[in-house]
Formats: C-alpha cells, sequence, structure tokens
C-alpha cells in the first residue's frame, strides 16, 4: 500500500522497483477498489468486491449500526465468500503450486483465510494491519469491547502462530516486511521443481502503525512535499505540464502552518519513518528478485507490484484494532514523544495532509472513490516470449483495474472455467466472522442465510457455480509502449462499458473519460453528510459530480451542469450497476426504521481521530477542541 516509489516521482529510494520499472511497464491508469480488503477481493476473484463478499469492510459491520445496514445482504459478508473462484484455486486445480506471505484481510476464520481458498502454503496476516514488530498489548490484553475478538494476528498453513514481539529492535527478530519476504523465499524454495507456481507476496508497509528504522527528512511540511513531487512527475512525463491539480482537502486538521512546533515535529518525523517503510519494503523485494535471479527464474516469472489503494490519510481500521477509543489506548499502551515516533511501542498515521502530497494531483486519499483513492501505481514486467511487443521502461495511459490480474493470469496460463451447468449449486453463507462483547452494544454476529444476488453470468468451479470473472485480460492488450490505450482499439476497457466503485456510501462510475464521483460535503462532494440518493429523479441528483478526467486528472471542474445529458447518461448507468452487482445503496441501504441520517458509517472527519495519536514534548497531548 504505498503511492510513494521513486518510478512514480517519489524522493524515497526504490532501487529493486526501478529495476522492475525499466525492465517493464508503468501502468499510469491503473485502478483499485477504495481500501484494501474489497481490492483483494477484486484481484482474488476477478470481479467486483460487491460479488466476492467484500462489498462492506468487515471493521465496519461489527457493531448495531454496521450489522443493520450490511447483516444478510449477500456480497458484504465482509470475506471472501464462496460465490466466486479464487485465483489460487483455480490455478491449484491446474497443476500450480500456490503459496503467500503477508496481509490478507480476506477473512479471520480458518474456512475462510488462504489454506481454504486455494493456497498449498502461507504465512498470513489475517486482519487489516498489525505492529510491524509483532508487539499486540491491546489484544493481548484481551480487553472487552475489541472487535477483532482477540484472535491471533498470523497463521501459518491455517493454524494460528504467535510471533515474539521483537522489543529491542533486533535485526534478526520479527520487522513485518523482512518477515514476509523471508516466508516468500522459503516457500518459493520449497516448490516441487516439475511444477509452475503462483505466489502471492502481499505487504502491510507502509500501512500504520508506522514503525521503522530511522530515515529521511521530511522538516518542510507536507505542502513542499507535494510541490516537489508534482514537479517530478511532470519531469517524468506522467502528468502533463498544465494539469490543474486538486486542492488538498482536510477539514479535519489544523494547516501546517497553524500547528504547534510539536505537532510539525511529530508529523514529520511520521513522515520520515513513512519514508523509511517504503525503503524497507523494497529492501525485501530486492531479496526475492535476487532469489528469482539465482534460481534462473526471472525472465520466466509474470512479475506485478501494485498498491491496494491511494495513500493513508485516515484512520479508518483504527477503531477495531484499537478499540472505540483510540486516543485512550494510544495514551496507555504507547509512547508517541517526538523522540519514540517510528518504534515498536509507538503507534501513529499520517493524516490526510501527507496523504495527499502522496496521491497530487489527484483528489483526497485512500476510501475515497475520487482518483486519490483508487488510481495506484503499478509496475509490470511479463514473463518471456508471453507479450514480445512489451517496451521495457515504458508508460502506459490505458484505464485498467486489479479485477485484470486473474483474467490475465488465466489466460498465460491456458486455463478457463466452463459455464455452470442449470442444476449446479450455488454455496451461499452468511457465517458469523467477528465476535465481541460490549456492555449495551450486540454481542455477536448472528449466522443467517443470504439472498443469492441476480445479475452476472455462473462458471463451474469446484462442484458449484459460481460468478464469472468481469475483469479484463491484458494478454492481447498489453505491451504497446507508450501508445497502449491512446485508441480504442487498443483499450482494455472500451469507453461504452461503465466500471463503478462504492465503499461506505461514497460512490463513483466511469465511462471512458466521464466519471461521476458522489462524496460528503464534508470532503468537498456534493452529497448532504450521510445521505444517498435513491433513483434518479426520485433524489437529489446534484449529489453527483461529473468529471472529464482525461483532461483533468486532478477532478477540479465539476461539468454536471453543463453536461445534464452526460451526467443522466452516468446516472442511468450507476442505477445499473447497482442492480447488477447488489449493492447496499438509497433506500435499498434502509431498514424500518433506520433513516438516511442514520447511515452514518465512518468518523474519520473528527479531530480526534486524525490527531489522537500526537503527544507533545512534556508528554501530554493536544487539546483539539481549541
Amino acid at each position: 500500500m504505498t503511492c510513494d516509489i521513486a518510478p512514480f516521482g517519489a524522493e524515497i529510494t526504490t532501487p529493486a522497483l526501478d529495476e522492475l520499472a525499466d525492465q517493464g511497464v508503468r501502468l499510469l491508469n491503473y485502478h483499485t477498489a477504495a481500501a484494501c480488503s474489497p481490492t483483494r477481493a477484486m484481484i482474488m476473484s476477478g470481479t467486483d468486491a460487491h460479488l466476492g463478499g467484500l462489498g462492506c469492510l468487515l471493521e465496519y459491520k461489527c457493531d448495531e449500526q454496521g450489522q443493520k445496514r450490511w447483516n444478510g445482504k449477500a456480497g458484504h459478508e465482509g470475506f471472501l465468500n464462496y460465490e466466486v473462484a479464487a485465483l489460487p484455486e483455480v490455478m491449484q486445480d491446474n497443476g500450480y503450486y500456490t503459496f503467500m506471505s503477508g496481509k490478507w484481510h480476506l477473512g479471520l476464520r480458518p474456512e475462510h483465510g488462504p489454506s481454504a481458498r486455494g493456497f498449498d502454503h502461507s504465512f498470513a496476516m489475517l486482519p487489516g494491519c498489525c505492529n510491524h514488530y509483532g508487539w499486540e498489548p491491546v489484544l493481548d490484553a484481551g480487553e472487552a469491547g475489541n472487535k477483532v475478538g482477540g484472535r491471533p494476528i498470523h497463521a501459518e498453513d491455517g493454524r494460528h502462530v504467535r510471533i515474539p514481539p521483537n522489543t529491542t529492535n533486533d535485526p534478526k527478530g520479527f520487522y513485518s516486511s523482512d518477515y514476509y519476504a523471508d516466508k516468500f523465499i522459503e516457500y518459493l524454495d520449497e516448490r516441487p521443481k516439475n511444477k509452475p507456481w503462483f505466489g502471492f507476496l502481499s505487504f502491510t508497509a507502509p500501512h500504520w502503525p508506522l514503525q521503522a528504522p530511522k530515515a529521511g527528512k521530511y522538516d518542510g511540511g507536507p505542502e513542499v512535499l507535494r510541490t516537489e513531487r508534482l514537479a517530478k512527475l511532470k519531469e517524468l512525463g506522467i502528468i502533463p505540464p498544465d494539469v490543474k491539480a486538486h486542492d488538498v482537502v482536510a477539514p479535519e486538521v489544523s494547516p501546517w502552518s497553524e500547528m504547534s512546533e510539536d505537532e510539525r515535529a511529530c508529523s514529520s518525523r511520521a513522515m520520515e519513518t513513512y519514508a523509511a517503510m517504503v525503503e524497507c519494503m523494497d529492501s525485501a523485494i530486492g531479496r526475492v528478485f535476487e532469489r528469482l535471479k539465482a534460481e534462473g527464474e526471472w525472465e520466466d516469472t509474470l512479475v506485478v507490484f501494485m498498491s491496494d489503494n491511494g495513500a493513508e490519510g485516515a484512520a479508518i481500521e483504527a477503531i477495531p484494532v484499537l478499540g472505540d477509543n483510540i486516543r485512550e489506548a494510544v495514551a496507555k499502551y504507547y509512547d508517541n514523544s517526538i523522540g519514540n515516533v517510528g518504534e515498536w511501542n509507538s503507534y501513529t498515521w499520517l493524516g490526510p495532509l501527507w496523504a495527499q502530497a502522496s496521491t497530487a494531483p489527484s483528489r483526497l486519499y485512500k476510501c475515497f472513490p475520487s482518483e486519490g483513492g483508487i488510481l495506484v501505481p503499478a509496475i509490470v514486467k511479463p514473463a518471456r516470449d508471453t507479450m514480445p511487443n512489451m517496451k521495457p521502461g515504458s508508460f502506459s495511459r490505458a484505464f485498467t483495474t486489479c479485477m485484470d490480474l486473474a483474467p490475465t493470469a488465466l489466460e498465460l496460463a491456458g486455463i478457463t472455467l466452463p459455464p455452470a451447468p442449470a442444476d449446479a449449486p450455488v454455496r451461499s453463507e452468511g457465517v458469523a466472522e467477528v465476535e465481541f462483547e460490549k456492555p449495551g452494544r450486540y454481542t455477536g454476529i448472528e449466522a443467517e442465510a443470504v439472498a443469492r444476488v441476480p445479475g452476472k453470468g455462473r462458471v463451474y468451479h469446484r462442484g458449484r457455480a459460481v460468478y464469472a470473472m468481469t475483469g479484463k485480460s491484458w494478454v492481447r492488450w498489453f505491451g504497446r509502449g507508450e501508445s497502449a490505450g491512446d485508441t480504442e482499439e487498443w483499450a482494455v476497457y472500451p469507453s461504452t462499458e461503465p466500471v463503478g466503485w462504492e465503499l461506505q456510501a461514497m460512490a463513483a462510475l466511469r465511462l471512458g473519460d466521464w466519471k461521476i464521483v458522489h462524496l460528503r460535503a464534508s470532503h468537498g462532494g456534493k452529497a448532504h453528510p450521510w445521505r444517498q440518493p435513491g433513483p434518479a429523479g426520485q433524489d437529489d441528483p446534484q449529489g453527483w459530480e461529473l468529471f472529464d478526467v482525461a483532461s483533468d486528472p486532478g477532478e477540479t471542474r465539476d461539468l454536471s451542469r453543463e453536461h445534464p445529458e452526460k451526467l443522466a447518461e452516468l446516472l442511468g448507468h450507476w442505477e445499473a450497476y447497482c442492480a447488477e452487482f447488489g449493492l447496499v445503496w438509497g433506500e435499498h441501504a434502509m431498514d424500518d426504521g433506520f433513516s438516511r441520517e442514520e447511515a452514518q458509517t465512518w468518523h474519520d472527519y473528527d479531530p480526534e481521530m486524525q490527531k489522537g495519536w500526537i503527544v507533545t514534548k512534556e508528554g501530554a497531548q493536544p487539546d483539539f477542541n481549541q
């Protein structure tokens, strides 16, 4: 999860990824979901996350409000469901040795883990984040109200394992990026030499908590960094020289110039730690690359590097990890004094200012379906002779998505799934994924049957009917260098085919270069806070904005009033998307007695969330109410 690598204009040193970019293609129009677990569902299933079970984040399905909104809704189970075929399952069934190491975030229970979804070997971090040194005081304390239920963070081959915390900064002790790469190399070395293989290395760095050896200098603040990044992107030819960057939108924090000296020191130290985490990750990637070369497999391996969402500007997963009162948990367990930020016993995150330096010129960051949340760096190096027209070191500006990885891999492997027989069974379930207790709140998620989502055709996989992949294979298109995607003939997605996004009641849909966006007014959108539009004409359609993202990648000029016919066309596609993929949207999101205003599901606008980790040099937290 990083938008901050040298091949895409960052000042952070990433030699392994530089090499990958020199030998591959940088995808400049590559899109994911707005958050990590929906993206992972799209990668694994080759289709929309709303079909694969991640129409909502598990972390926000755990309280009364989340259950009211999503419980029992097909495609919103909070784990990778069995109505899709997982890519490693298909590869495994066709003779591939499959293994993974790192972040999973697609289900906590053994029946939803990587061992149950097609990986021969796996070392998985199950939830959304962890302490990078393995120290988890909140989990170890077993506190009431902890929504991840005190479950172990890691599992190997389906069995929970406890990581000895590295509280001495021992180079041989646990650090997430190094350990995950070591496990990946271990599984690679164990591969049967007579089998092809599929490997998935999924770092949690540089996801918060920000923890790494000290390195880097960012005392100039996020505005200076943003200016420098924009200049570098123009120099590399990634963005046009006359691009208009979206203004920084951060109502929940003070501008850099208005922060106290201590606040700026804490914040710049957090960014330094983030940069060090990226460099550590790149070093781990480099070790994997070197092993592939030593084994003589580098030239014959398709390698894809990508971020799973835009830069992290919000603390959206902190509540389920630390509990409802983040400030209390930070104060109780962690030392976030300026000199300790980045250590094993600190717990910090970047916030929206640094995030928008990372995503510039795009609008906003992770969790938002604006370009800052879904347009991410990606680099692809094809295997030898599979895409002979590829121009090493080139750019591609063709619109593509993370749903395309699975169809591409299957086409390269010569694998297809047959149509499902009419009488093939469909596996739907509503298994309880998380259990917790809190006075006055729900005491658990009840298992209940979910309805089958109508829409997409089915294919046959492991004795059941599953949704067909809706992503596009890159094989026909990929590798035509700088001009790839500039014409309709070589576009991955034709300009007549819409692609949609939705998460936490924020949404977007793209059709060619046109895009509609539905954001809350609190973050610069036009929608009433916590309100969603119903069908077009029955609610306020002006909750939507319209952009031409080819000429306006920063989404700075709303064209909805100038082109009402185009807005209406895309809204029609939006309604079809909601129906086809089973979205919980508009009136469909409301149960009896549950008003629109009660549909609030995201609280990161609160200064307590965004600055709750900052501690002054005297050891006291600032008064955020001033």
